[in-house]
């Protein structure tokens, strides 16, 4: 090499530091092709060859190169001028791979050459040839262009001899090189090309670094800048590029120069890179600080926009854009919050779905504090509870179902101090009665949640929406929701509004429809109740689980007595699993005479219908102390009477007789409640009960008959004395019915009778003679006189015949609650006995729907469903239009009523014209209840099928709007209040197809994850063939009768025109531009279609609501005036049919790469 730098002529070294190596002239041929040829090795051959004497540092230890260099007839200055040439050459954009090559040699040559001691002393150091060595590599190093590069590497080197030559040049000449040199097209670099230069710039960094340790630049501040600026500040332009490179390895994909990326499987190489990635980016925010943020925001909005609705690449991606989301601070932080709620309400499901997850992923991060000084909307938008309780308001099911499931698991790790924020439970309890099973499931566990952090309190109308849910119609949540309520016992044993709820819950669980829903909550009675029952001593204590089962059994023997109905449906099953044993049973006797011998007789009464195992002695020891004493609870009298005549079977004669005897000398007393009074009666039934029907009537005529059943005189007699032998006699006669005699019909007659004749004329005969005179007697006489003769009347069809119609009239007349009530419950009663006989008067009994006092609405609505559901009652006459107005009663608990049928049509004529007997209190007629009926319309809707929707469609559209189109129905002025609720009714967003309303990919939100796309297209072309459906059946059948009602109104001057055109603006909402097609037969009304659609959408644009602190959907009702109308017509209240619901999805738009502006 300084053999080649010797040859140069001495002008030509001189030039080259004239022009202080900012151009080169050309060198001579010979020398060119000689370094060509072996130029690469001799360059190799000298570095290894200067390379110990530059790492010594010694004075003289770079003596001999320079002696050396002086020897060969060549000069520093000779050698820094090839060097220099070498370095230029190769820095242009048209240089071939060699020369970039030998450029690179060179300069790493030079850099080592300014190492060896010495080189100051001789010249070697050049200011502008060192900055241009060492910003060398990214001329060499191909550059990203989009011109289009050459594909023969030949021309690239032809372009070498077009360089100009002449050593001056004036401006206007440098301009017109640089913009050819610009333009010059870049030579095509094969893979070995490009490591060759690669390996050149490593090279030529080892020498710079290695230099920099020895080499000050102190004296050169310039350079120093030039080596120092370049690793730790970078460009906006390459930073966006790299940014954007990231991208799609974050996100898994593998993307060419042009074309769509595509998905990469999931492997190990490909998440180590995604994880490679991240952690550069993490470097690069570190380094660059504020620099990078805005990038940060950008790539966070990409991440979020081309997500996949694949499962595995969704969880990647949530826990990315966590990473990433945690480099920012607070104010960035809540404006990419802000900005993630609107994208939650994006209209494509996956969107939706990689919101939540997100979601998910930024609830495990530590909450974020407000700064002081932080604006407003900065500090909402940065507690967890922004995310959890106001963002997930979405529509497809995994998007309502998903947050609450996390809010689940999140409350298992969080202490009661961050927990006491999470107070709103609306957005839950609205999810328990969400449509979709899995967003139910997910709500109970959150609630569950709830209550055991003591976040919300325990009481009973938050626990009931456990024990509610456990008869929810899915099997799921069923399930489920005995989950809870068994999770919440475990962690609450102690409380009695948790003993209560899990009772209420469990319990009627044993009926269920569904044979695992039994199984499980015998499996729960089982192990929490039956397994706990061991031997009872003094002298031990209970555990806790032995004093939660009997806790429990306490509530079920005293306050809820109702569920014991159910309870008993268990214990047929555990006998027939022999789970009664002797053991069992002695180890239950033995808490008869504990403090909770309540419960031990309750199950006692259970046990003893199922086992012949039961011991009798304590059992008659418990019968005298009971005879003994007045200290026993009456329920416990009752279970006590019930296990008597359940093992009287077993006892011996003389015990028996012993026990009826003083059995009816305890009733003789006439002391006992009316409940103990029918467990005895019952167990006077068992202990005469035979094989032998006549034995068994003849011992029931002679201990009830003969002397313990009697009705006595009305005068100066007790009022509870006269109850306790009414209710004797009822409870008697469904026994031995064959002994009641006229008399004492009569007798039970003449209590009822003393109100009627009252009621009657002078000249009026009573409805049914009577040989007692007319008395009055209190309202609680007459109710239990009404049941008893309620139970003689099912025994006896000819008795039900002639008193039917007197229990009809008195519950038309009366007046006494009690006496009433109980009459619901007779005549019910007597629908299942004699079914066909009590049918005409069901009209009597659903009028008792709309009375005046809750009590019997309530009853009513129990009784007659019950009816409905065994079928003795049919829907017939106006049955059906009285059920239905149960939906707007007062009272919550009855209007939550749940009824379906297709009887629209007919509603509309019932509510606004009823019967004249029904006016008073079935009327929902006139303005003031137009929301009660809209109410109901809303309800049946509701819960039409798709099937059922277009059917009443057109029913309606023949039935009522047809029919006023051919004056078949009259326009006056109840005919005008029919027509105009018809035109709401069509208004309705109910009665729309859900087919074609629900958006896209919703029909796909239950399915798995590879079946969604197809459940998605599916949907997609579904919705095309509704769509497609509906506006033909639109045109056939709707477009002609509106166009005649039209003309119609418009000749009488009716003000239903406005509903009409309210109902059209609805209709043709999407299908503005098909106005024209449909109603070619009436130009006008085209016109007005088109202005009024038009400034109902200038309206809208004008009022979007944009909230910015809540960023919640926002939902704009406004009536919209029609074209040609007055103002006062705004003042109408048939307006309200024209007001319309429009929600406004604030969906932010992508920020572009190539823009830095914040979310």
């Amino acid at each position: 090499m300084t053999d080649i730098a010797s040859k140069q002529t001495r002008l030509w070294v001189e030039v080259l530091w004239d022009y202080e190596f900012t151009e080169v002239e050309p060198l001579d041929a010979t020398i060119e092709e000689e370094i060509s040829v072996g130029g690469v090795k001799a360059f190799t051959r000298l570095y290894s060859c200067l390379l110990p004497y530059a790492s010594d540092q010694r004075d003289d230890s770079g003596q001999i190169v320079w002696e050396e260099l002086g020897n060969s007839g060549g000069s520093s200055r000779s050698l820094v001028a090839l060097l220099a040439y070498l370095v230029l050459k190769g820095r242009s954009n048209g240089a071939s791979a060699h020369q970039r090559t030998t450029a690179l040699q060179a300069a790493s040559l030079y850099l080592l050459l300014l190492g060896v001691p010495g080189s100051i002393a001789n010249q070697m150091f050049h200011q502008v040839l060192f900055d241009t060595c060492s910003d060398l590599p990214s001329h060499c190093w191909p550059q990203d262009s989009t011109k289009k590069r050459k594909k023969d590497a030949a021309k690239g080197s032809q372009a070498e001899g077009k360089r100009s030559k002449p050593p001056r040049k004036d401006h206007d000449e440098v301009d017109m090189e640089e913009e050819h040199e610009e333009d010059e097209e870049e030579v095509h670099l094969s893979a070995k090309d490009l490591v060759t230069i690669r390996d050149g710039v490593v090279l030529l960094v080892q020498s710079l670094l290695r230099l920099l340790k020895t080499f000050s630049l102190k004296d050169t501040r310039q350079s120093a800048i030039n080596c120092t600026q370049v690793p730790l500040t970078c460009p906006a332009s390459p930073l966006r590029r790299i940014f954007h490179r990231l991208l799609y390895v974050i996100l898994m994909m593998s993307k060419a120069n042009r074309g769509r990326p595509a998905l990469l499987v999931i492997s190990q190489t490909v998440v180590a890179a995604r994880g490679h990635a991240l952690q550069f980016v993490c470097h690069l925010v570190e380094e660059m600080k504020e620099t990078a943020l805005p990038f940060v925001q950008i790539l966070l909005q990409h991440i979020c926009f081309q997500m996949l609705e694949k499962c595995e690449y969704r969880c990647h991606g949530s826990q990315a854009v966590g990473v990433l989301v945690a480099l920012l601070p607070s104010e960035d932080y809540a404006s990419f919050v802000k900005w993630l709620s609107g994208y939650s309400r994006h209209t494509k499901m996956v969107y939706r779905l990689f919101a939540v997850d997100v979601v998910m992923v930024l609830l495990q991060q530590p909450e974020r504090a407000a700064d002081l000084g932080a604006a407003a909307e900065v500090a909402v938008l940065l507690p967890h509870r922004y995310l959890v309780l106001e963002m997930p308001s979405l529509n497809a099911s995994p998007c309502r179902a998903g947050p609450l499931h996390h809010l689940y698991v999140l409350y298992l790790d969080l202490d009661p101090f961050y927990m006491h924020t999470y107070t709103n439970l609306a957005l839950l309890m609205r999810r328990v009665a969400d449509c979709k099973t899995g967003v139910r499931k997910s709500a109970l566990q959150a609630i569950l949640a709830l209550l055991k952090h003591g976040v919300i309190p325990m009481t009973t109308e938050n626990l009931s929406v456990l024990s509610d849910r456990c008869r929810d119609p899915a099997l799921s949540v069923k399930k489920k929701a005995l989950q809870c309520l068994g999770e919440l016992l475990t962690a609450r044993p102690d409380s009695g509004v948790v003993q209560r709820a899990w009772l209420q819950g469990v319990i009627p669980a044993l009926v269920d429809a569904e044979s695992s829903v039994q199984e499980k909550a015998l499996e729960a009675l089982e192990e929490t109740l039956l397994c706990q029952v061991k031997g009872y001593s003094p002298q031990r204590h209970l555990d806790a689980p032995q004093r939660l089962a009997w806790d429990l059994l306490g509530l079920l023997c005293y306050e809820c007595p109702e569920l014991s109905r159910y309870f008993s449906r268990a214990f047929s099953v555990w006998s027939k699993q022999n789970k009664f044993s002797k053991s069992f049973c002695s180890s239950l006797l033995s808490h008869t005479e504990a403090e909770h011998a309540g419960g031990a007789w309750l199950l006692l009464s259970q046990v003893a219908r199922c086992t012949p195992n039961l011991p009798l002695t304590p059992v008659l020891q418990a019968w005298d102390h009971m005879l003994s004493t007045k200290e026993v609870a009456m329920t416990t009298c009752c279970h006590i009477l019930s296990v008597v005549g359940d093992v009287a079977d077993y006892f011996n004669e003389d015990t028996q007789s012993r026990i009826v005897d003083e059995l009816m000398s305890w009733l003789r007393t006439m002391e006992l409640s009316l409940e103990v009074m029918s467990a005895a009666m019952e167990t006077l039934f068992q202990l005469g009960r035979s094989e032998d029907i006549k034995q068994t009537q003849a011992f029931l005529g002679l201990h009830c008959y003969g002397g313990l059943v009697s009705i006595p005189s009305c005068h100066d007699l007790d009022q509870d004395l006269m109850v306790k032998h009414l209710h004797l006699l009822g409870v008697a006669s469904l026994h031995s019915p064959a002994h009641v005699g006229k008399r004492t019909v009569l007798l039970v007659e003449s209590i009822l009778s003393s109100q009627r004749d009252a009621h009657t004329g002078p000249d009026e005969p009573p409805e049914s003679s009577t040989q007692t005179r007319p008395n009055s007697l209190p309202t609680k006489v007459r109710a239990h006189a009404v049941i008893t003769l309620g139970r003689l009347c099912l025994q006896h069809e000819d008795l039900t015949q002639q008193y039917l119609p007197v229990f009809a009239r008195e519950l038309q007349e009366g007046a006494e609650l009690a006496f009433r009530n109980n009459l619901v419950v007779i005549m019910c009663d007597l629908c299942v006995r004699y079914t066909n006989m009590v049918d005409c008067y069901i009209p009597n009994i659903s009028s008792c729907l709309r009375d005046d006092q809750q009590v019997i609405r309530e009853q009513t609505l129990i009784m007659l469903t019950n009816l409905l559901q065994e079928e003795f009652v049919k829907w017939k006459g106006s049955l059906f239009f009285r059920f239905v107005t149960v939906l707007v009663d007062p009272v919550p608990a009855i209007a939550r009523t749940r009824i379906s049928g297709c009887h629209v049509q007919p509603c509309i004529f019932h509510l606004n014209s009823p019967t004249w007997r029904e006016r008073t209190r079935f009327s929902l007629k006139g303005q003031r209840n137009r929301e009660k009926r809209f109410r109901i319309y809303r309800f049946l809707l509701e819960h039409f099928t798709d099937a059922q929707r277009v059917s009443i469609t057109n029913k309606i559209n023949q039935t009522i709007l047809g029919c006023f189109a051919d004056d078949e129905l009259p326009l006056d002025a109840d005919g005008a209040e029919i027509l105009a609720e018809t035109f709401s009714i069509l208004s309705l967003k109910e009665l729309k197809l859900q087919a074609a309303s629900a958006p896209a990919g919703g029909a796909a939100a239950d399915e798995p994850e590879e079946e969604g796309q197809n459940m998605a297209t599916l949907h997609a072309a579904q919705k095309k063939v509704i769509s497609q459906f509906q506006k033909k059946a639109f045109m056939e059948n709707t477009v002609p009768i509106i166009i005649a009602l039209k003309n119609m109104l418009e000749l009488r001057r009716s003000p239903v025109i406005r509903d009409l055109m309210a109902y059209l603006q609805v209709a043709m909402k999407d299908l503005k531009g098909e106005v024209k097609e449909l109603f070619s037969g009436d130009q006008q009304l085209v016109a007005e279609l088109e202005f009024n659609l038009q400034e109902k959408e200038n309206l809208e644009n004008q009022t979007t609501p944009r909230t910015e602190q809540s960023a919640h959907l926002s939902v704009c009702n406004a009536a919209f005036p029609l074209h040609g109308t007055s103002s006062t017509r705004l003042d109408s209240a048939r307006l309200f049919c024209v007001s319309t619901v429009k929600t406004w999805y604030l969906v932010p738009e992508v920020a572009a790469f190539s823009s830095t502006a914040s979310l």
